[in-house]
């Protein structure tokens, strides 16, 4: 129990009032009090305290406290307050008012105080000898002092007293009263944002406050706000302590209207909830009133009742059986759903509740989870659609609704969605045909183990049709992956057909030959075949995602990016995180062949976000590590790139495609910062891989050129030689001009003479595709080698021609390149001098922004590009002017179009 000065504390009004009764009675002024409050407000210390201010003055003090036991115990209080020896009523002597007559009579010679806590539980016999003796108080030295939960009922309503009753209710605490009892009980004061807390934690209960505190003081704790979290789990104890008290004090009618308001009070008015409650209250009226006293609960202003706090809700409910609970959310989720109430509250309601077997209850948990899946909440998403799969279904719907499960569970819990996915190609119907090629869609848009294509294999002989072309075509799409002789899945799948006729085939087949290096024509009409499907098999993007890969390898980059957005637009619309992740991790890749670092950033940003690096499976993990590795890279952030190239192997299993993708990024790494030796090592090992699957197309990874820059670092000509011959060879024989002139700027790199004859040949070959990193590398090595070669005149345009390239990512690798070779030219670094001062001190997020709001791009177009919200390029344009001291578009475009060299000679 807590002392005086605590209990107290904010009470002086009440003291003063308190004080006037009893020192009245030495004028033989009766007075009648009334102390009410919310449970813990201090009603019982301030008739303690009255108590004791009459006892210390002389005056007979006479206490009673009612209590749920006695209150059908007839005159249980009477009893208390006369004592054992009190008559009773029946005796005779007294009637129906035993002892009142013998009170009076004392109380002439002795002033009497006479308290009664706890009002609300007296017995009905007790209550009628009150409000007797306030009839009979006029010239009587008596006072009445009581206190309850609640409003004080003490009067009879129906035969009003001779004497005015004095009403005090009780306020919750103030935040100066808090602060007081933080300095008093800690012994010291408490800092500001502590202080807030305790108030907010408490909610003005001066129980509550006094207890919490005085526990985190005897932690040893001091206020400040460093210790608000150890604050807030005593509090919550304290709460919940507090309120089991509360409770144990209810009668079970108001218990359980009490835990309806706990389930429903925030969505429903509070004649609506208490319907809910069983047992049904025999008389409303005070229920709300008797709710209120409790202090459990808070009233939004309207008709809505709801607990004070969370930690209130959950000791409220968590008393009772699961059933019934479960029971109680039910009933609660069909009233809301009749009362018109939001579908996010209703679901929140079908999530704690039994099967209400309703078809709305489907409806408003699959919309609950598409609402939870675009704000990017899964773990509330696969909540809300797991409980769906609860309601009676026919399976139809059940393997459709499980699809929308699965593809969510796939960033918290990917090997349950593998499971999930599986258990859908396994199950049977003709109707179910599109709803099981979009999950081997789905489930091998991350990667998809081993259960997932068993599964896959399992359901093809009963496929018939488009379903069996589209699973052959998923299936030996994910082949071309892996690198696994002993499969023996393999023989079970029939072969891809030479010229397809089916969409989804024709997209594998188009990536096939891509990635072998087979006629490039066909090759480009096989993947443009891939978009010419139409329903269920059309929609499939693993196919068509192939296709954009093969696509990019023919050189046909501008259409396989404006493909890719389109399908990242479908994926992020069907609310598939894995095949966007992946998606996105191939417009990286895609942007990086361009030259545009800065939307590769932006690209393998928004993939981590999708589905976190840890989440992929064996089977991709490497090519997306290696991604992010080359995104760092181009960037110039050699710490990062640095850090991810030495990240473990992502597992045992990845010898394949995806792991000749990771050494060839990690060899870059070794060839930009100066381990040769290292850099050939991992080089030819990714060719290794890449060779054993028979996949020779020096478009895919340029291996060979790079590996021969290596060599040549090394002093091994003759191997430089021969992997950069053979490289060309491949290269026209593929005949895409990318890969061709890549091939001519690697030979030029190491050739012994007629090196710049060779890279003159390679800027001619790239100038056909000029908008990617081949051809600004190529430019880079021709003006140093005419630098070298003392021809500063012919190094001039190539210089500026770079800088111009490099004008909208100045913090990549190429852009320093370029800066040093203006340097040497003794001009300076391109379009720098036309850079205010204060563009350098941009960040890289907002430098890329403020290039694309300058080029003219919209904000919703940008933020589609950087994948962030239209917010957040608002916040870094706005940024981006203050630092340059623009006052807005038209002069941030004009400083972009003089940076790239639009209006002034950049060279």
């Amino acid at each position: 129990m807590p002392p005086f000065g605590l209990s107290l504390l904010g009470r002086e009004h009440e003291r003063e009032v308190l004080a006037r009764a009893v020192t009245g009675l030495s004028e033989h002024r009766p007075a009648v009090v009334t102390v009410s409050g919310a449970a813990g407000s201090g009603q019982h210390a301030l008739l303690r305290w009255a108590a004791r201010f009459a006892e210390e003055r002389g005056l007979r003090v006479l206490r009673a406290r009612a209590t749920p036991g006695e209150s059908d115990l007839a005159y249980g209080a009477v009893t208390q307050l006369l004592g054992p020896d009190a008559p009773a009523a029946g005796a005779g002597r007294d009637g129906p008012l035993p002892g009142l007559a013998e009170l009076l009579r004392t109380a002439r010679d002795r002033p009497t105080l006479l308290t009664v806590a706890d009002l609300h539980w007296l017995d009905p016999d007790s209550l009628r000898w009150l409000r007797a003796l306030i009839r009979r108080l006029p010239g009587a030295p008596v006072a009445v002092l009581a206190g309850a939960t609640g409003p004080a009922r003490l009067a009879d309503p129906d035969a009003p007293g001779p004497l005015p009753v004095t009403r005090l209710t009780l306020p919750p605490l103030g935040p100066a009263q808090v602060a007081a009892a933080v300095a008093l009980v800690c012994g010291d004061r408490g800092e500001e944002r502590f202080t807030a807390a305790a108030a907010e934690a408490c909610a003005g209960n001066p129980e509550v406050l006094h207890e919490m505190l005085r526990r985190f003081a005897d932690a040893g704790h001091r206020p400040l706000d460093a210790r608000v979290p150890q604050l807030r789990a005593i509090t919550a104890a304290v709460t919940a302590e507090h309120t089991t008290r509360v409770l144990r004090g209810l009668p079970p009618e108001a218990v359980a209207a009490l835990r309806a308001v706990a389930v429903c009070g925030h969505l429903l008015d509070f004649p609506l909830v208490r319907t809910l409650a069983r047992p049904r209250p025999a008389h409303d009226a005070g229920l709300r009133e008797t709710l209120e006293a409790t202090g459990l609960t808070v009233s939004d202003g309207g008709g809505a009742l709801r607990p004070a706090t969370p930690e209130v809700r959950t000791r409220v409910l968590e008393g009772m059986p699961a059933d019934e609970r479960a029971d109680l959310y039910a009933r609660a989720a069909e009233l809301a759903h009749r009362a018109g109430a939001g579908d996010a509250g209703i679901a929140e309601l079908l999530l704690a509740a039994r099967p209400v077997g309703a078809p709305w209850a489907v409806h408003v948990l699959r919309g609950a989870g598409a609402e939870a899946l675009r704000a990017g909440d899964h773990g509330r998403a696969v909540a809300a659609l797991a409980r769906a799969l609860e309601e009676p279904l026919d399976h139809v719907r059940r393997a459709r609704l499980s699809l929308r499960l699965a593809a969510a569970e796939v960033p918290t819990a990917p090997e349950a969605a593998d499971r999930r996915f599986a258990h859908i190609l396994r199950s049977p119907g003709a109707e179910l045909a599109g709803t099981r090629t979009r999950a081997a869609d789905l489930a091998l848009a991350r990667g998809g183990g081993d259960a997932v294509r068993r599964a896959l294999v399992e359901a093809l002989p009963a496929a018939h049709g488009g379903e069996r072309d589209a699973l052959v075509a998923l299936f030996w799409l994910a082949e071309l992956g892996r690198q696994d002789d002993t499969d023996l899945l393999l023989h079970e799948v029939p072969a891809l057909p030479r010229h397809p006729a089916s969409p989804a085939q024709a997209g594998v087949r188009a990536w096939r030959q891509a990635l072998r290096g087979e006629d490039l024509l066909a090759t480009r009409g096989l993947a443009r075949d891939a978009f010419a499907g139409r329903g269920d098999e059309g929609a499939l993007l693993l196919p068509r995602l192939a296709a954009c890969r093969a696509l990019c390898l023919t050189g046909d980059l501008e259409e396989a990016a404006w493909r890719l957005d389109a399908l990242l637009a479908e994926a992020r619309r069907d609310h598939a995180p894995a095949a966007a992740a992946l998606l996105l991790t191939a417009r990286g890749d895609l942007n990086l062949r361009r030259g545009r670092p800065d939307l590769a950033e932006g690209d393998v940003a928004a993939a981590e976000r999708a589905l976190p690096q840890t989440h992929w499976h064996p089977l991709y993990a490497p090519y997306t590590l290696a991604v992010r590795i080359l995104v760092a890279l181009e960037s110039g952030d050699r710490r990062r790139a640095e850090a991810l190239a030495a990240l473990p192997d992502p597992d045992a299993s990845w010898n394949g495609m995806a792991g000749a993708h990771l050494l060839f990024a990690r060899g870059l790494v070794a060839i930009a910062y100066g381990s040769p030796g290292e850099a050939a090592d991992l080089l030819l090992a990714a060719g290794r891989r890449l060779l054993r699957l028979q996949y020779a197309n020096p478009a895919l990874l340029p291996w060979r050129s790079l590996a021969a820059r290596a060599c040549h670092a090394l002093g091994r000509d003759q191997e430089a030689q021969r992997l950069g011959h053979e490289e060309l060879s491949l290269a026209r024989h593929w005949g895409a001009p990318g890969a061709i002139g890549w091939a001519e700027l690697g030979l030029g790199r190491v050739a012994r003479e007629g090196r710049t004859a060779r890279l003159r040949e390679a800027v001619r070959t790239l100038r056909a595709v000029p908008a990617t990193v081949a051809y600004t590398g190529a430019l880079i090595e021709l003006a140093t080698a005419e630098l070298d070669a003392g021809r500063r005149q012919a190094a001039a345009p190539l210089v500026a021609e770079v800088s111009r390239l490099v004008a909208s990512q100045p913090g990549s690798r190429t852009a320093a390149r370029a800066r040093a070779l203006a340097q040497r030219l003794g001009r300076p670094g391109g379009p720098s001098r036309d850079l205010p001062a204060a563009w350098t001190a941009l960040s890289d997020a907002e430098r890329r922004t403020a290039t694309l709001a300058g080029r003219g791009h919209g904000n919703r177009d940008i933020a589609d590009k950087l994948s962030v919200t239209t917010r957040t390029v608002e916040l870094r344009l706005s940024a981006a002017y203050r630092k340059l001291r623009i006052s807005g578009r038209a002069e941030l475009r004009a400083l972009v179009r003089s940076m790239e060299g639009y209006d002034t000679d950049v060279a």
